[in-house]
This record gives structure tokens, sequence and C-alpha cells, in this order.
């Protein structure tokens, strides 16, 4: 259970929220049948190591139900109560949705981060409305409210989910504490925006590290959740550390070491944010590289070539990271074989 009442969820927020918070993509047995507990483990023991305060518990792989709701049990139980597990709402239907979220909240999630299904097409904003209202009425947990090109929601506004409609869904759902702002990427105007609009009322989070750093350093930003960070070992949460210490030019020059591999990432697979699929196998990759458990994701996954792989790890070399140059075959079979 939630260490917070549903009309609590944004004081909790404001208060307990600051800093980043990475990904956990599953881990799997070599035979592809069950989940590695040792490898869901090894990753969000590094993710506290590295200094993130929690981690998204990724939905979007080939998993069943069941076993989502066992990784996110392991996950917290990994976790304890300093580290925070945030539930990923990103299963096939609102009804699905809700079940998961109670089921999520039993197994030990703190908060969730809603999006929306692949078939939901809203003609209006009311109907994005209603999904997400419904959505928060059926839970007790925090939830993160994400404007994003992927939900093809741009052709109701360019910020995907207009201020007009957000003020909506505040007044409605006071379990919506916190807003991951990437409306229109990639520009930074949804996030100034929020800020504007609602940064006394909820929390904003800047989730694209290239945006964090220098933003932050011009208006307060606590929280970057979430994003893949992982790929940069622990420099994220130093960095946001730096910000919050009023050290702006160290902040910034760990910015620009940060740049080649940030346009590596950016990069690599420029199809992300246009496009209408996320490259996990890419993600649990970067991970590996600092130190992550890696290992196989079941069909159907995007795939990783060998030019994409060097490109990873020649960027991070390049940004000042020691690497170990380790065969690529090693990835496929995770630090945790089992």
């Amino acid at each position: 259970m939630a260490a917070y009442t549903k009309t609590e969820s944004r004081v909790w927020a404001r208060e307990k929220l600051i800093g980043a918070v990475n990904c956990t993509i599953p881990s799997f047995t070599a035979d592809l049948l069950n989940l590695n507990e040792k490898g869901v483990r090894h990753d969000i023991a590094l993710a506290k190591e590295h200094g993130f305060i929690g981690s998204l518990a990724i939905g979007e792989v080939s998993i069943s139900l069941d076993e989502y709701i066992e990784f996110v049990r392991i996950s917290k139980d990994e976790a304890g109560d300093d580290f925070f597990i945030c539930h990923h709402a990103c299963f096939n239907t609102l009804e699905e949705n809700i079940e998961m979220a109670q089921r999520a909240e039993a197994a030990g999630a703190d908060l969730i981060l809603l999006t929306y299904p692949p078939s939901f097409y809203p003609e209006t904003e009311d109907e994005v409305f209603e999904y997400t209202k419904a959505f928060a009425d059926a839970t007790d947990l925090a939830i993160i409210l994400f404007p994003m090109t992927i939900w093809n929601f741009s052709r109701l506004h360019p910020s995907d989910i207009s201020t007009r409609l957000t003020r909506r869904i505040l007044d409605a759902a006071p379990n919506v504490a916190v807003i991951k702002t990437e409306g229109g990427y990639p520009n930074i105007m949804n996030a100034v925006e929020c800020h504007r609009l609602f940064g006394d009322e909820v929390v904003i989070s800047v989730p694209i590290e290239g945006d964090l750093i220098p933003l932050s350093q011009v208006i307060p930003i606590q929280l970057s959740a979430t994003s893949d960070h992982e790929y940069f070992g622990p420099l994220i949460p130093r960095i946001m550390q730096l910000i919050r210490d009023g050290k702006h030019d160290e902040a910034t020059e760990l910015y620009w070491r940060l740049h080649p591999a940030r346009v590596a990432k950016n990069g690599l697979f420029p199809a992300v944010h246009g496009g209408s699929v996320l490259n996990r196998m890419g993600w649990k990759f970067q991970g590996w590289l600092q130190g992550y458990n890696g290992g196989p994701l079941r069909m159907p996954t995007m795939r990783l070539q060998d030019k994409q792989m060097k490109g990873y790890r020649a960027a991070l070399i390049e940004a000042g990271f020691d690497i170990p140059d380790e065969p690529f075959k090693n990835f496929f079979l995770g630090r945790n074989p089992a």
C-alpha cells in the first residue's frame, strides 16, 4: 500500500520525488520462459547505487500480466522503502489498465506513469479527459500525466495534451501529481508552459536530459522521471544534485562532457519520438554498457545491429566513461544468466 492517501498525492510527490528516475526493463531466463529474478534485482540495486530515487518498471515488452506483477513485486522487494517503483500503465484497454494499476499497488508500486493504449483513438479532448479521469478515479496512487507524441493526440493539439485539457484533469483528479513534459517533442515549450501554469500545484518533470540540464538552471525542476538515464551511469543524479547545490558551472561542464553520448543516443534510433515504438532492446543495451544486467527479450522485439552497439559504446568512451571492451554476445546472455 502507498505511504500516502489519494488526497495527499501532490504533497507526497513534492516532498519525496526529488532527483532522477530511470527505467528497468524486465530480465528473462535464457530460454525466455520465465523472469530472471537475479537480473531484476541486479538492476534495481545498481540504480540505487547510481543515485536514482526510483525506477519505472517497464511493461512495454512481451510479458504476461501475471509476470509483470511479479516483476513489480521483485523490484519493490529489492528497492526497499527508500527507492520508488513506478508502475507502467501501458496495457491494452482502460479496463485492463485499471485492473493492473490495482494489482501493481498491491504488489508494492509507489506511483504510476499513465500511457494510452495503441487502439485508443479519441476524436475530442473530452474523450482523453474521460479516459484519464476514469483511470485516476480507480487508483489511490499518485499519477504521472504524460503528454507525448506517440499517443497521436497532436491532431487534437500540437502539445499532445493541451494546457486547457491539463487544467480539467488536474481539477478532476487530485492524484495526478506529476506532469512528464514531453508534449510537442522536440521542444521545451511544454515544460515551460506547464511550469508557468501548474508548477505551484504539481511536480513538473523534464525527462529528456538534454533539456533538463539547461532548463533546470533557469527554472526550478526537482524531478526527471522517467527516462533511459541509465545510459549515462550515475551522472544524471549527480548533475541534478549539483544544480540543487547551485553549482551550475560544474553541471554545465558535465552537460558538454555527455554531448557525444547524447548525440549517439538521439541519432541511432531517430524514429523514437516521431514514430510509434521505442526500441526497448536498445535501451537495455544502453544500461548493459553501464553495468546493468542486459539479457534477452522475447519476440516481438526490435533488434540491435553491431553498428548501433558500436556507436553506443564508442560515444560513452568519447564522453569519458570507462566502458569495458566486452563481446557484444555477453549482452544477449546477461550479467546474471539463469
